[in-house]
């Protein structure tokens, strides 16, 4: 679904409450020199530390909410995002969720997938970053339940929004991928997991990161989902991907509850 394009990024079209904030910053629009050029959020993708502060700040003033920085290890580990803790050091964990206005649950992706859940009564809100193996330990299911806990509402009530990531075209994955999804065996995966055989016979699969996305939250009880449908490795001149450039910054996508 296309997203209103705003000077530090894209404000997501989904089904949240008035009272919900989000915004997914692309690489445009900040001072950070090549091959981070130039809007890049990465504290630790090896750009200079002060071009990254000076976007961090650029960031913070289009959001109108303080940003709550994770350490991302694509685990399944969800904390609450606080104003409180803003002063403390940046959480190991790779979502977060907040039922206090002004404060951002904020995940950083350069491929990965970013998703974010306002509940319906307009009472949290959370953001979770979902690389292949964070979404198949259950990143998602744990996400959503701090959710509906801090809301006091079914995952039926919660919206959900997938932003730019990794496509179905681009992402070629090898059987410890496929294996992680054995779970899910109960449902046909040849439409998420395309063969990809290579030349020297290998099998490989191109995997659809968003639509297992789409998969787990359906079984988990949420009804609406809304995708961006953007490829970062297959638009260079829009989004960073570590996959097509190795050396490469970072996108940081945000969710808050408005003051």
């Amino acid at each position: 679904m296309p997203s209103e394009p705003l000077p530090l990024g894209l404000k997501p079209q989904w089904a949240a409450p008035a009272n919900v904030g989000a915004l997914m910053s692309t690489r445009h629009g900040g001072v950070s020199q090549p091959p981070f050029n130039s809007f890049n959020l990465g504290s630790g993708s090896g750009d200079d530390p002060s071009a990254v502060a000076s976007n961090r700040a650029r960031f913070t003033a289009a959001l109108g909410a303080q940003p709550f920085w994770l350490r991302q290890v694509h685990g399944v580990a969800v904390v609450e995002a606080s104003r409180a803790g803003l002063a403390l050091p940046a959480p190991q964990a790779d979502a977060s969720f907040t039922s206090e206005p002004g404060v951002a649950c904020t995940v950083l992706v350069a491929d990965c997938l970013p998703v974010l859940f306002a509940a319906a009564n307009g009472r949290a809100v959370a953001a979770a970053h979902a690389g292949w193996r964070g979404l198949a330990a259950g990143v998602l299911q744990a996400t959503l339940a701090r959710v509906c806990t801090a809301a006091g509402c079914a995952p039926v009530e919660v919206a959900v929004w997938l932003g730019a990531c990794i496509g179905p075209r681009q992402f070629e994955v090898g059987a410890d991928v496929l294996a992680a999804f054995a779970p899910m065996s109960d449902e046909h995966l040849a439409d998420l997991f395309k063969p990809r055989p290579r030349p020297d016979g290998e099998m490989r699969w191109l995997a659809d990161l968003p639509g297992l996305a789409r998969r787990v939250l359906h079984h988990a009880g949420v009804a609406d989902v809304t995708s961006l449908d953007a490829c970062t490795v297959a638009q260079p001149g829009s989004y960073f991907s570590y996959r097509r450039d190795g050396a490469s910054g970072r996108m940081a996508a945000a969710v808050w509850l408005q003051l």
